[in-house]
């Protein structure tokens, strides 16, 4: 399960970077610039909920 989290935040990054390369800082918030802010947006909220699960995981074990 711990190297799933670890591809999911990786994936999630590997997104963010994608969505970087399609931005229009001239024009953010139209056509593809406002999805690419979008998935960036999921994107970072996937990684804190991943890091979230990590931490929780973590504490469960300890208090076994």
């Amino acid at each position: 399960m711990k190297y799933f989290i670890y591809t999911i935040i990786f994936l999630a990054l590997v997104f963010i970077g994608v969505s970087a390369s399609a931005l229009d800082f001239q024009d953010l918030m139209s056509g593809d610039s406002a999805n690419a802010l979008i998935v960036m947006l999921a994107s970072l909220c996937v990684i804190i909920l991943m890091i979230i699960l990590l931490m929780s995981r973590t504490i469960s074990k300890k208090h076994q």
